[in-house]
């Protein structure tokens, strides 16, 4: 017991002893000291919070790189080892009115080279240059043409090359880094350059062009429509890209295809045009060499069968881009073949207006049926003097005779009973002055002349004798052909005018449709049925009676009504006295003839402008017969019609129609 008590005093003295022996020494912390150790602390605290924020900033460093931007920095690396490419779509097909393809596509193989390529040096360029047949300046120069475009964009090394040069190329790839063959689609034209006006070409995308077009949809290089139908529905035809993703090595090689985005192919066009009376339109034009235009319409719809310009382009010519020299020759030809002469030729309509001016006589009542003018084969106009085309005149003729035999005398009388600006009335509700709306590149307005329009363009008084060259299709009168069919047409159907259509529907790649076009009314002149009646008259006098103008397009079995014209280009004293076939061709006078056909049932209106060529009835009414003839074959083969037979000439006026 006494034990345990010694052991639990110990413990109690053990707890209450001094931490310091009272005898040791002491050592108190200096002011100085103190200071120091503050310092201390504070530089570790400081470091402490510089390594936190560097810890921090090297946080959200790494967050911003992989989850902020982790999708650019993954396509970068990417891009170091994938390529991707453009593959061009088919563009859209082109049919005539019956499914007969006019223009295709087929696959051509070009030669690109990757922007990335690493393996790019004088000595590949010698090689590519051997097997295309090429000079190193040649692709040199290629390469520079696409500096500044984007990268993933190839350069285009060569075009259409033939199948032994993509053999030669494909066994030789290790020897050819960054070099590859793109298949691309090329235009085939079926029907050679017929209706080239109306489908255009295509060209290399210009610089204007591209800035101008949606971000995405073009690169440099690409081939858009230039002119025509190519051009006005180019995003119809074009298609949408597709791309294809490849692997590729440090080299540029290619080592395996990885994904990729179908092309879709452009839209389809159906148009109204028959290649068969195109066929037969253009070739006589070409045959015998004639700068011109033909048009043919439906007359109960507008839609257009017929729309020739001569001289034809050689479309041929624009694939793969056309040659400086090929293009210089074009602009210098004296015959214009880069002008759509349907709707871009503004031309003076000749006696062919006088369906306007006996149309407005009647209808602003200053004639009748009845109305009988005495034609000596002059007017006198104050001091002045207007011939008629026939100098021993035409004696008295009545309206439906005045029409069949052209006489000018009779229509002096109506425009100056009449006045320009009445005239002017009808001829604009007859379509003339305004664009008709036709689905075609570059339509001219033509001009139908007033006194306010003579004294805004020139500051002069209109003139009366100015009325009577007019009211004959002379002077300021502007006309395209497509304009005059038009009315041609609106005289044949009763007078309803309508707007031309040349496309008939659009088609996606699946054949669903897009757009289908229907007759389109522009205008109706009303409570005209007699007066149209009565120079439909007219017209059938002009084509089948003894003395008509136009009897150079009468068909057996068939009753063709028309009317001839003859419009001035110059008037110089000089050539007064001379042939015809001595003057410059470039002073001939345009000849024109424009009719319709069955006269008691009329389907199909034709017009007819032969540049220089003289007189309508000779060199214009047969080319319009030759394509009544095509029109009506079926029918003309029933009646034993014999095959066309070209008048030669005997038919026509002396000096007019």
């Amino acid at each position: 017991m006494k034990n345990i008590r010694k052991r639990r005093k110990k413990r109690e003295d053990q707890a209450r002893r001094p931490v310091l022996n009272r005898d040791a020494e002491m050592t108190l912390i200096s002011p100085h000291d103190d200071a120091e150790l503050d310092f201390f602390k504070k530089r570790a605290l400081s470091s402490a919070v510089v390594l936190i924020f560097f810890f921090a900033v090297l946080v959200s460093r790494l967050w911003y790189l992989q989850i902020q931007q982790g999708d650019k920095y993954r396509q970068l690396a990417d891009s170091n080892r994938v390529r991707y490419v453009e593959v061009v779509p088919p563009r859209g097909n082109i049919f005539d009115r019956n499914g007969r393809a006019i223009v295709t596509n087929r696959p051509s193989f070009n030669v690109v080279m990757s922007r990335e390529n690493s393996g790019l040096n004088d000595e590949l360029l010698k090689k590519m240059a051997s097997i295309l047949g090429e000079d190193v300046s040649v692709l040199l120069a290629r390469i520079r043409k696409m500096a500044g475009t984007p990268g993933h964009i190839p350069i285009r090394l060569a075009e259409d090359i033939d199948w032994d040069k993509v053999a030669f190329i494909e066994n030789n790839r290790l020897e050819l880094p960054g070099i590859r063959i793109e298949v691309v689609p090329r235009r085939i034209y079926h029907y050679g350059n017929l209706a080239s006006h109306v489908i255009g070409y295509l060209g290399e995308i210009n610089e204007r062009e591209l800035k101008a077009s949606a971000a995405g949809v073009y690169r440099g290089g690409d081939l858009v429509g230039k002119m025509g139908l190519e051009r006005l529905l180019e995003k119809d035809l074009r298609g949408e890209k597709g791309r294809e993703y490849m692997e590729v090595n440090s080299l540029g090689f290619e080592q395996k295809y990885l994904k990729g985005v179908e092309p879709l192919p452009g839209d389809d066009l159906k148009l109204t045009i028959n290649m068969d009376l195109q066929r037969v339109a253009e070739d006589i034009m070409a045959a015998q060499d004639k700068a011109g235009a033909v048009v043919a319409v439906e007359v109960n719809s507008g839609r257009l069968l017929v729309a020739a310009s001569a001289p034809a382009l050689k479309l041929d010519e624009f694939v793969g881009g056309i040659s400086y020299k090929a293009w210089q020759a074009l602009l210098d030809n004296p015959r214009h073949p880069l002008i759509n002469k349907v709707v871009q030729g503004q031309y003076p309509p000749g006696s062919t207006y006088k369906l306007v001016t006996a149309l407005a006589g009647l209808a602003a009542g200053v004639i009748t049926p009845d109305t009988v003018f005495y034609c000596p084969g002059y007017y006198r106009l104050g001091n002045r003097t207007f011939h008629c085309w026939k100098h021993a005149g035409h004696g008295a003729v009545n309206l439906i005779q005045a029409l069949a035999q052209s006489c000018d005398v009779y229509f002096y009388h109506v425009g100056q009973l009449l006045g320009v600006d009445r005239l002017a009335l009808y001829a604009e509700k007859l379509g003339f002055g305004r664009k008709t709306g036709v689905e075609m590149q570059g339509e001219k307005s033509g001009l139908v002349p007033t006194a306010a329009w003579k004294m805004r363009r020139y500051n002069r008084p209109w003139q009366e004798g100015e009325t009577l060259t007019v009211a004959i299709g002379q002077g300021f009168d502007l006309v395209t052909p497509l304009q005059l069919c038009m009315m041609t047409a609106t005289i044949a159907n009763g007078g309803t005018l309508y707007k031309p259509g040349l496309v008939e529907s659009i088609r996606d790649p699946s054949g669903r449709l897009v757009a289908q076009f229907e007759p389109h009314i522009s205008g109706r002149l009303t409570g005209q049925s007699a007066n149209l009646k009565l120079i439909r008259e007219g017209m059938i006098e002009a084509v089948n009676s003894r003395h008509g103008t136009g009897r150079a397009a009468r068909l057996k079995g068939i009753t063709v009504a028309g009317k001839t014209g003859t419009a001035q280009v110059v008037r110089l004293r000089q050539f007064r006295h001379m042939r015809e076939v001595d003057v410059p061709y470039k002073y001939r006078d345009h000849a024109w003839f424009t009719c319709f056909a069955p006269a008691e049932n009329p389907e199909i209106a034709v017009t007819v402008l032969v540049e220089h060529g003289m007189h309508g009835g000779s060199a214009a009414a047969p080319v319009a017969r030759a394509v009544l003839q095509a029109y009506f074959k079926d029918r003309l083969k029933k009646t034993g019609n014999p095959a066309l037979v070209m008048s030669s000439g005997r038919g026509g006026r002396s000096r007019a129609d």
